[in-house]
């Protein structure tokens, strides 16, 4: 950072939510003491995708500022929330046209994509990532230029690569760092005017084992090498039962739903991943309504019924594919190949219509699924970051 052309320079820093695990008020401070005397100003903005935004409070809290820097070398800071679905908040950058979208995607699709994303870009001349780095089921790596798409972005390219990423699926692509997903985001934040700059970490537990800067793309690239070293399981056979622990820092089953993207490809077929979340409450605030009306599918589900969902929010299609695993749909019959079921505050009555199975968390013990691997069963003690995937040539 040392050497960033910096002087009288506008920055942004776009950082994640709550979501995701890292040291950021660390890696924050010391991006601040780097850029801020040397910078115009250094304000940062939450990368929220379609989250809900943070008060204020949270915010100093997440960042690790306290009272008194907030009343003295940090009084200038500007903190701000993404609203992904706030026309005002958006500005256009323009289309990737179908020619291309056919080229990135494998020929998967070809229809013109809009890129819109927070105006804000057009405020700033350089927009450095704080963020880490995992195996993530849509894009294969999270990081890097996915702050920027879906983390500022408007609903139109979140919603399309998202679908992509579903239609390839969720065991074909997480865990893999070059994918067609990744290529059209990349392709789209190569469409923003200001420069971009990252500070991509990769965390063991929640400790730093990596910071990579530079260039996005380079950063996220050694980072996503790191990770995969350090955030991927491979086990020699299928589990028949995964119980996987939700952390608290999934407040919603939107997010929750990593637990099983994370552990689906260790399952084996007509297997079961059970997700232990006493905590939880709530499908999702932003979209909770929609995927109530459309359940949670297999992917074969959708597109065999087309015509019937295809005006539907992609990204909300995505997410119902990705909880429910992979799977098939014939004659009007769904098979996934796991059973999901949901051991949460929401209610096994909720649970059915949104086609998951139910578990009363109360009446679980998590230890009696501990140390039971030799008899087929994965227990996770805080799910949704580990990838869990069986070792090539012996997927069941």
């Amino acid at each position: 950072m040392g050497t960033w052309p910096v002087e009288g320079r506008r920055i942004l820093l776009v950082v994640p939510d709550r979501t995701r695990t890292c040291p950021l008020p660390e890696v924050f401070h010391a991006a601040h003491a780097a850029l801020a005397p040397r910078a115009a100003c250094v304000d940062v903005m939450i990368a929220l995708g379609t989250h809900a935004p943070l008060p204020e409070a949270v915010i100093l809290q997440h960042l690790g500022i306290t009272p008194e820097e907030r009343a003295g070398p940090m009084r200038e800071v500007k903190l701000l929330n993404h609203a992904w679905d706030d026309p005002c908040q958006l500005t256009s950058l323009g289309v990737i046209p179908a020619a291309d979208i056919a080229a990135l995607s494998n020929d998967l699709f070809s229809k013109d994509v809009e890129v819109r994303v927070n105006k804000v870009v057009h405020d700033y001349d350089l927009l450095v990532v704080l963020g880490p780095v995992f195996p993530h089921e849509v894009a294969g790596f999270s990081g890097g230029n996915k702050y920027f798409f879906p983390g500022i972005s408007g609903p139109e390219v979140l919603n399309f690569f998202h679908w992509l990423g579903a239609v390839i699926t969720n065991p074909a692509i997480i865990g893999y760092p070059y994918t067609p997903v990744r290529a059209v985001i990349d392709r789209a934040a190569s469409m923003i005017p200001a420069e971009r700059k990252a500070l991509c970490m990769v965390v063991d537990g929640k400790k730093l084992a990596g910071l990579y800067a530079g260039e996005v793309e380079d950063a996220w690239s050694q980072a996503a090498d790191h990770s995969a070293r350090l955030h991927i399981r491979e086990v020699d056979q299928p589990f028949h039962t995964v119980f996987a622990v939700c952390p608290p820092m999934y407040d919603e089953l939107w997010t929750a739903g990593k637990c099983m993207y994370k552990s689906e490809p260790a399952v084996a077929g007509g297997g079961r991943v059970i997700i232990y979340a006493p905590h939880l409450r709530e499908v999702c605030q932003a979209h909770g309504e929609t995927i109530f009306r459309i359940g949670y599918h297999t992917r074969d589900y959708f597109i065999k019924q087309w015509d019937r969902f295809k005006d539907e929010p992609w990204g909300v299609l995505a997410h119902s594919t990705h909880v429910k695993g992979i799977g098939s749909y014939e004659h009007g019959i769904e098979r996934p190949r796991v059973e999901v079921i949901l051991a949460s505050r929401i209610s096994e009555a909720d649970c059915r219509r949104l086609n998951l199975g139910y578990r009363d968390p109360d009446t679980i013990n998590p230890n009696d699924f501990r140390d039971s691997g030799d008899e087929g069963v994965l227990f996770i003690p805080r799910a949704g970051e580990i990838l869990y995937r069986v070792k090539t040539g012996k997927e069941s």
